[in-house]
């Protein structure tokens, strides 16, 4: 009996093995590439199809914008449904599209505390200048949420950007390279859909050097998060990890180094010594807190 046992429990353990270790069926280059290439173009066009006279920050254009991303965060998922008929006959969608239950609160949990490790020092900063007090005040949040550029830079932006560029580009670019190279390829995607802000900056007057030069550097920070965003979603095969952690880093911006050197010398010190040992935390516990095993992904992670 206990032969039996333990023969019926190796044979479902191979059976585990073999289900996790299954490929991703295969679709062209030119389909995946072409997909994701379609959509970023409809996606930053959604931006532009309203014809306004006020700027990107004006409560008009936002919601205007708002409409038309929401409209093409529907369309999206077609492209994957359509250019992934053995994979969506072999997976749920939803799963594909990072929308499942399976390790949910781990995903939602354990990115976002390995993104804050990444900013302790600007969070020691931010400590110092009291705006961390701010959280716990209910009046913050409510001035947050009725101020509609906080509503589309912490939620909608991230939301939208994440489900187009990380769960239906990821899914198709999946199926024809590699995890590692699907994780370098899509945030190219990202980065240069970002490159219209520099038509906006000529458009307020900004002289073309300039703008060119805020225009590559945010293509290079865009495109390195998205190196990291497109890593947790095929890590943790959920699409609220990188959402959550795209709000986060939206909200903590780019490190303030001139706020940092005003602080009083033993600040500094502390805060320096932060940023060291955040950054140095974030890659060490980066391979251990994206297994696939803790967030039950044995999708898109087989490598």
């Amino acid at each position: 009996m206990y032969t039996n046992l333990s023969e019926m429990q190796a044979g479902v353990a191979m059976l585990s093995s073999v289900e996790q270790m299954e490929p991703l069926p295969q679709i062209p280059v030119v389909t995946s590439v072409s997909c994701c290439f379609a959509l970023a173009v409809l996606y930053v066009g959604s931006l532009y199809i309203w014809r306004t006279k006020h700027n990107r920050d004006h409560p008009t254009t936002i919601k205007r914008r708002f409409a038309s991303v929401s409209v093409v965060m529907l369309i999206a998922p077609l492209f994957v449904y359509f250019a992934s008929p053995e994979l969506v006959s072999r997976e749920p969608f939803p799963k594909l599209l990072g929308l499942r239950i399976e390790g949910l609160w781990q995903a939602i949990v354990i990115p976002y505390a390995l993104t804050a490790l990444l900013f302790l020092g600007p969070i020691f900063v931010n400590m110092q200048n009291e705006s961390i007090r701010s959280y716990f005040d209910i009046d913050y949040w409510r001035g947050s949420f009725s101020s509609i550029i906080w509503v589309r830079n912490l939620i909608m932006a991230p939301l939208t950007e994440e489900f187009v560029f990380r769960a239906c580009m990821m899914p198709l670019i999946l199926q024809s390279f590699s995890p590692v190279a699907a994780v370098f390829i899509t945030p190219l995607f990202f980065g240069v859909a970002h490159l219209h802000h520099t038509a906006e900056r000529l458009s307020l007057g900004v002289e073309l050097s300039t703008a060119l030069l805020i225009g590559l550097f945010q293509f290079i920070y865009t495109t390195l998060f998205g190196f990291y965003s497109a890593f947790l979603f095929a890590r943790t095969g959920h699409v609220v990890a990188p959402f959550l952690v795209h709000a986060f880093c939206n909200h903590m911006g780019l490190p303030d180094l001139q706020d940092l050197w005003q602080q009083d010398l033993w600040r500094r010190v502390v805060a320096i010594n932060l940023y060291i040992v955040g950054f140095a935390g974030w890659v060490l516990m980066l391979p251990l807190a994206t297994d696939p095993e803790i967030y039950r992904n044995t999708l898109y992670w087989n490598v």
